[in-house]
């Protein structure tokens, strides 16, 4: 069997790695392994910074910092963490760290109406579809600036980090009715936003 047969024979997990054995390969000196994380949560890790920061340098900045500490360290995700949540998890604390240095209050650990029971609106025209089938990025960075700051970064990690919600629970250290309670309110919000400026 020639290699160009072999290769069409191969499992197609060999061809697709999870991140977690890519981080195992990369400390283990493999520097393409780090290429592939990078590209495949970089644009992702990019657009929560930038969304929740709403500051192109802090998120820049923030976003390298991110991938140095990865570098550096040799310690690895804990427990049943994945990479993804991990990853999104360091960034949040050096975007934390930030503010804490600059005097800046923490926006994350408000709360905003969480004991309000609000009914859910039908999904359809989700925010999300709203967010994808756009093309006005100003209004759409306008609406997600309008949410409260907590509301906002739940929808950000779900959205860019592609997480689920008990992963959120455990990356933001609030009870799993929180976050669903949030990213509630933030999807409703998004909805009215950008329902009043579709034109008729």
């Amino acid at each position: 069997m020639t290699g160009k047969e072999l290769a069409t024979h191969m499992p197609a997990a060999l061809d697709s790695p999870s991140d977690e054995s890519l981080l195992a390969r990369y400390r283990q000196g493999d520097g393409t392994s780090f290429e592939v994380l990078y590209a495949r949560h970089r644009q992702g890790l990019y657009r929560f910074l930038m969304s929740l920061s709403n500051k192109a340098e802090l998120a820049e900045e923030i976003f390298q910092d991110t991938w140095l500490s990865l570098i550096r360290s040799a310690s690895q995700p804990q427990g049943r963490a994945s990479f993804r949540t991990w990853l999104f998890q360091i960034a949040r604390n050096r975007l934390i760290d930030h503010w804490r240095k600059q005097g800046v209050h923490n926006p994350l650990h408000d709360s905003y109406d969480e004991q309000l029971h609000v009914q859910p609106d039908d999904d359809t025209g989700s925010p999300e579809r709203q967010l994808s089938l756009s093309r006005d990025q100003a209004r759409l960075d306008a609406a997600l600036q309008a949410l409260p700051e907590d509301q906002r970064e739940v929808f950000l990690l779900r959205l860019h980090g592609d997480l689920e919600l008990p992963q959120i629970a455990a990356l933001t250290g609030v009870p799993l009715e929180t976050v669903k309670s949030r990213l509630r309110y933030a999807q409703q919000k998004l909805h009215r936003l950008l329902a009043e400026e579709v034109p008729a």
